[in-house]
């Protein structure tokens, strides 16, 4: 797609009130793809207005004509599908098929159950003598990440939208292509002016100033725990909600009993996707002791299959971060059994797909999130001592439990620290409420359960 040179504020693509510009780049070949605005505080005022402007209309419209809009905004997003996945394998670096299938295809799924839910969720209750409403938050700052940029913002414009919330979107500035198409399908699907708006802009620039914006009543942000505690900092100040979404660790945890081939095959397979920049990806392999070296041998097989398969990371300074993590853990005593530091492509921001051995839980790179296609394989000696590494990390976004039987796999889950565990290799559901326990966030998403994020009740005594 061609990118647009403005903001899309109040209905409209609008001029920046600066004049600077954010490059886009191809990380796969580094090119630049284009050129979008940013955004400045002004500008990020100028649409906290217009959202504001918007939102007593929007809120009263009935939830069936809100589910109409989304309705209408899923079957562009379907119709476009190609274009979308074209994009992203632009300006993130993709392969098209995975765009295809899960950049382009997961969002068109969630946009459609928002629609859903829309129509058929109960927006009031009773409760004894009380009648409970359940009313849209207000306006909604939403701050998306670059590594899966359709999804981020589908998982929290739609229920937004069908709580009847308005809002302005600041998506990541590595992806930002993406967030211009979502604004021509909002825009096609005939949501009024001023209920969607989007401002591209640096995070320090135009995410501060959206974060600490009088008029916004909620902040949504998916990214670091780090910029996360400094958003929830600005919110609390001004006691408004936050909606927090952030980093991960997660294990996959193989008991004894399991099919050991096809859990350490589907766990590298669940690393090396998106090439290693999923959240709540099973980034800690867990194997007992007595089937451990088989396991390190099948991960390193199963990793050397995706070399020159996964696609690169998303800029030189991701790149550099995932490298350096590599170069930690062998220096901290972990045993490289495939990839390694070393750069597979001369052009390009691409990182081996790589697995350790020998690693103990206190590593670096078995406790901090490294964002890139790096397995670490840890040996437990018992059930006990599995959990305690499971559960031994700031984070709990996400996990794993493979067992022979499954009714064994859901009681070590149940003990899991962590907002949601795959059983045996469960299907990704979009039903399903996704966030994460301590330092992986606050609140969740997807689901009835994302929609609750964008209501607050209030009772009517009788």
């Amino acid at each position: 797609m061609k990118a647009h040179d403005g903001l899309y504020i109040d209905g409209a693509w609008r001029p920046a009130a600066g004049g600077d510009v954010i490059e886009v780049v191809n990380p796969a070949d580094e090119q630049v793809i284009g050129h979008v605005p940013a955004g400045t505080a002004l500008d990020v005022d100028t649409a906290v207005r217009a959202a504001r402007a918007a939102l007593p209309a929007w809120a009263a419209t009935p939830p069936a004509e809100r589910a109409a809009r989304l309705t209408g905004l899923r079957d562009i997003l379907l119709a476009c599908r190609d274009e979308i996945a074209e994009t992203v394998t632009a300006e993130l670096g993709s392969p098209p098929q995975f765009s295809q299938a899960v950049h382009a295809g997961v969002p068109i799924a969630v946009a459609g159950s928002y629609a859903e839910l829309a129509a058929s969720h109960s927006f009031e209750e009773r409760a004894g003598n009380s009648t409970v409403l359940h009313e849209p938050i207000g306006v909604v700052g939403a701050i998306t990440p670059w590594n899966y940029p359709l999804h981020q913002i589908v998982a929290k414009a739609a229920p937004a939208l069908a709580a009847g919330c308005t809002l302005v979107l600041k998506p990541a500035e590595d992806t930002p292509l993406t967030a211009q198409l979502f604004a021509e399908a909002v825009h096609e699907a005939g949501v009024p002016a001023g209920v969607f708006n989007l401002v591209t802009g640096l995070g320090p620039v135009a995410g501060q100033a959206l974060a600490e914006h009088p008029g916004i009543d909620m902040v949504s942000f998916t990214g670091s725990t780090a910029v996360g505690r400094q958003i929830g900092a600005v919110a609390g100040a001004a006691v408004k909600k936050v909606a927090l979404e952030l980093g991960g660790k997660s294990a996959n945890v193989i008991l004894p009993s399991a099919d050991l081939a096809k859990a350490v095959n589907v766990g590298v397979a669940n690393v090396m996707s998106n090439s290693g920049q999923t959240c709540s990806a099973w980034t800690r392999m867990l194997v007992h002791a007595s089937r451990y070296d088989e396991a390190v041998e099948l991960a390193a097989t199963a990793a050397a299959k995706y070399a020159g398969r996964i696609g690169p990371v998303v800029n030189a300074k991701q790149q550099a971060r995932v490298r350096g993590y590599i170069e930690q853990g062998v220096a901290e005593g972990a045993r490289l059994v495939a990839g390694g530091p070393d750069a597979p492509r001369d052009r390009g921001y691409f990182v081996s797909p790589t697995v350790f051995a020998d690693v103990t839980p206190e590593m670096t790179i078995a406790q901090e999130e490294i964002f890139g296609p790096v397995l670490s394989v840890l040996r437990y000696e018992d059930e006990e001592d599995a959990l305690r590494i499971a559960n031994g990390t700031v984070y709990g976004l996400a996990g794993a439990v493979w067992a022979g039987d499954e009714a064994e796999a859901v009681a070590f889950a149940r003990r899991m620290d962590t907002g949601q565990v795959d059983i045996n290799g469960g299907r990704f559901n979009p039903l399903a409420p996704f966030g994460g326990y301590k330092q992986s966030g606050v609140g969740r998403e997807l689901g009835t359960h994302g929609l609750a994020e964008y209501l607050q009740t209030k009772s009517l005594q009788f």
